[in-house]
């Protein structure tokens, strides 16, 4: 048995200047960039997010610009076997986490818990 739910959009951009990019969704999505959080780092810019939503997380990449989903869970692999079932594919294995394509096309995450009070609104797989 495990849990997971929907844990954060991720605004992908291929943009050298990443304060910029997370200015912008910042002010289309009225939420502040929030420079202490400690997802803020490097390639990342946190949002401030309300406790009971979803983090919304601007991340520097060099693939095209795309917006992408993160899974949370409790046990990381049960719920990659559970989405292959469903057809998702495996992409690749990072140190923690999984990033997976569904049969649809779109790329996914399956990541550790991130948010506090998990497994509130999760869904529990047996």
């Amino acid at each position: 048995m495990h849990h997971s739910r929907l844990c954060a959009v991720l605004i992908d951009c291929n943009d050298p200047d990443v304060d910029k990019a997370a200015g912008f969704w910042a002010a289309a999505l009225g939420r502040a960039v929030d420079p202490d959080h400690p997802g803020t780092r490097g390639n990342y810019r946190m949002l401030e997010t309300p406790p009971d939503e979803p983090i919304v997380q601007i991340q520097r990449v060099t693939h095209e610009s795309r917006v992408h989903i993160d899974i949370e869970t409790d046990d990381i692999p049960a719920e990659v076997l559970r989405l292959e079932k469903l057809g998702a594919a495996v992409v690749s294995r990072l140190e923690r986490w999984v990033v997976m394509q569904a049969p649809t096309g779109q790329r996914f995450c399956v990541v550790r818990v991130q948010r506090p009070g998990f497994p509130k609104n999760a869904r529990r797989w047996d």
